[in-house]
């Protein structure tokens, strides 16, 4: 599967991006997808991950309650999106896929096959 972030950008804290990620293939809904970030100097962290049908997703304790995890299978699509931006969620956030079925281990980046390219978000004080 390939998979191709938008969305990223340049905003001032408090501000919001949508960032969306479109998948090839026709298995999609078979995929656990995920959003993952990385900041300079740092480890790829965990940021959001949902099931294959959309009922059950996670986020990490940094960005509860902001962000916002999707997807729409007519569009092959998976969404994130994030409210009240701070400084410290500026990095180069990545989509993922995975095969395996959906549980506590979605939360780790190792876990995921597929990943795309990359998108920056920068959040300015």
């Amino acid at each position: 599967v390939q998979l191709v972030e938008r969305g990223g950008g340049l905003v001032q804290a408090g501000g919001s991006l949508r960032l969306s990620c479109a998948a090839s293939g026709r298995t999609f809904s078979s995929y656990v997808m995920g959003w993952c970030r990385q900041a300079p100097g740092k480890e790829r962290e965990f940021v959001a991950c949902i099931n294959g049908s959309g009922g059950r997703t996670a986020t990490t304790d940094s960005v509860e309650g902001r962000f916002t995890i999707s997807r729409d299978s007519a569009k092959n699509t998976v969404y994130l999106q994030m409210n009240s931006l701070k400084p410290e969620d500026s990095a180069v956030y990545y989509c993922a896929a995975s095969t395996l079925i959906y549980y506590s281990g979605s939360r780790y980046p190792r876990n995921y096959e597929y990943w795309g390219q990359g998108t920056q978000v920068t959040v300015s004080s």
